[in-house]
C-alpha cells in the first residue's frame, strides 16, 4: 500500500438540524415551519453528538490530518472540540444555518483541495453537496438525518469515521464507487407509496462493511407471500392486545388487511381491530405504553371487550411491535423510525418486537445482515443478535443483526 508523508485534507461539515425531526415524528426539518415545530414538540439536535463520535474514530487514524471545517455549529466547533487542526472557511451564519451556507462551506472546500468530504446530515444534506459541487469530491456521510436513502452514508457514525479514515491513508481513485443521491419522492408519498427520487451520483469509498447501500426499490416477486402473510397476521392478530406498527409499505399491507388506512411513515397502534393512535412520536409512543401498563394492572380492564374469558386473556398480554426493514439498506432500526427511540425498544423488549420482510428484500443485502443504529450502544449491542424475520406464513429467514 502507498504511504504518505504529506498531511491529508479533509472537508468537515455539519447540518446542526439534521435528524432533529426524528423522534417527534417529522419525516423532516428541512424549512423554517417544519424546524419550528420539532423545536415546540421538544426535539433536540442529534447532529453534533453523532458527528463527533465520527471524528472520534478519525482522530484515532494513522494518516496526518487537516481539517478544513465550516465556521461554528456547521462543524468547526466540534472539530476543534475534538482536538483536530482546524482551519475555517470564510463563510459565516447569523442564526440557524441553512442550505446555502452547506454550499457555500463545500464549494470552497473543493476550490482548496480537500481529499474528502465528511459530512453528518442527511439526504437533504446530501442533495445540497451535490448542487455545489457534483462528484468532484469524494463523500463519506455520517448518518445524522431522519430518512437517509442515499447510498453515500456509513453505517453508524463510527463507521463514518473509519471509511474516511481508510480512504484519506491511501486516496486511490480506484478504491472509490459510485453512490447514489436519492431522497424522499414526496408526490408518491402523497400517493401512498413510498418511493425514492434518483438526483444524482458521487464518489463514496469501496467498503461494503461500512458502507450502506442506497435504499432500494421494491420488486414484485415477493409481494405474493409478503401480502399473505400480512392477511394472516390480521385474521390471527391478538384482539386485546396493543400492537405498534413501524412505518413503510410492508407493514401498510398489515393496516390494510385490518380495514385500516395508517401513516405510510409513521408509527401506529393497534387494538380491538381499531386504529387507537396514529403517527405517534417518541412521547407519544411511552404514554400509549405507560396507559397500556396500567391498563393492563386493572382486573376489570380485561372484561370491557365482550366479556369474554380469553378476550381477558388477550387483554392481559404486553404491547408488542411489528416493524419492516429498508430494503437496499437492511436498517431495523435508526432509519426513519427514530420515534423507536432507545426508551421505547427498551420498554417493549426485544422478544415483543416481530419483523416482517420479502424474502428477496433480505436475499439482496450485502452484507447479508439487519442493521441497527439506535444511538444508544449498549442497546445495539442488545439487539446485535439473530433473528427470524416472517416472510411469508409459516416461513421465516433467520437474520443476523449487528451495527
Amino acid at each position: 500500500m502507498t504511504t504518505h508523508s504529506a498531511p491529508r485534507r479533509l472537508g468537515f461539515v455539519v447540518n446542526p438540524i439534521a435528524g432533529m425531526g426524528g423522534r417527534v415524528a417529522l419525516k423532516g426539518t428541512d424549512g423554517a415551519e417544519a424546524l419550528a415545530l420539532a423545536r415546540a414538540r421538544g426535539a433536540e439536535p442529534v447532529a453534533p453528538r453523532r458527528a463527533a463520535q465520527a471524528l472520534a474514530t478519525l482522530a484515532g487514524g494513522e494518516a496526518p490530518l487537516e481539517i478544513l471545517a465550516a465556521p461554528g455549529a456547521l462543524g468547526g466547533d466540534i472539530a476543534a472540540a475534538a482536538g483536530l487542526d482546524v482551519t475555517l472557511t470564510s463563510n459565516a451564519s447569523e442564526g440557524d444555518t441553512t442550505a446555502a451556507d452547506t454550499r457555500a462551506a463545500v464549494s470552497e472546500m473543493r476550490e482548496r483541495g480537500v481529499d474528502l468530504v465528511l459530512f453528518a446530515g442527511g439526504d437533504g444534506t446530501a442533495r445540497d453537496i451535490l448542487d455545489a459541487i457534483g462528484d468532484a469530491l469524494p463523500l463519506v456521510g455520517v448518518p445524522t438525518g431522519v430518512k437517509m436513502h442515499s447510498g453515500v452514508f456509513a453505517a453508524t457514525p463510527a463507521a463514518a469515521g473509519a471509511a474516511a479514515a481508510a480512504y484519506l491513508r491511501d486516496p486511490d481513485p480506484a478504491a472509490l464507487r459510485d453512490g447514489e443521491v436519492a431522497d424522499v419522492d414526496e408526490d408518491a408519498t402523497r400517493a401512498g407509496r413510498i418511493s425514492t427520487r434518483l438526483y444524482g451520483s458521487v464518489r463514496v469509498p469501496r467498503a461494503p462493511a461500512l458502507m450502506v447501500a442506497a435504499k432500494a426499490a421494491p420488486r414484485s416477486s415477493g409481494d405474493l407471500a409478503v401480502d399473505a402473510l400480512c392477511r394472516q397476521l390480521a385474521r390471527t392478530l391478538d384482539p386485546g392486545r396493543l400492537t405498534l406498527v413501524g412505518p413503510g409499505s410492508t407493514t401498510a399491507r398489515l393496516l390494510s388487511h385490518l380495514g385500516l388506512k395508517g401513516t405510510l411513515l409513521g408509527v401506529d397502534a393497534v387494538r380491538h381491530g381499531e386504529l387507537v393512535a396514529s403517527d405517534l412520536d417518541e412521547a407519544g409512543l411511552l404514554a400509549l405504553l405507560d396507559d397500556d401498563d396500567d391498563r393492563r394492572s386493572r382486573p376489570s380492564a380485561a372484561t370491557r371487550w365482550d366479556g369474554a374469558s380469553t378476550a381477558a386473556r388477550a387483554s392481559d398480554a404486553p404491547a408488542t411491535l411489528i416493524c419492516g426493514v429498508v430494503g437496499g439498506q437492511g436498517a431495523l432500526f435508526g432509519r426513519g423510525n427514530q420515534q423507536l427511540s432507545p426508551r421505547v425498544l427498551r420498554r417493549l423488549g426485544h422478544e415483543r418486537i416481530q419483523v416482517i420482510a420479502a424474502a428477496d428484500k433480505l436475499l439482496r443485502l450485502d452484507p447479508p445482515a439487519l442493521r441497527v443504529d439506535t444511538g444508544d450502544d449498549a442497546l445495539d449491542a442488545e439487539l446485535s443478535r439473530y433473528m427470524r424475520v416472517h416472510v411469508a406464513p409459516g416461513r421465516t429467514i433467520v437474520m443476523r443483526v449487528s451495527t
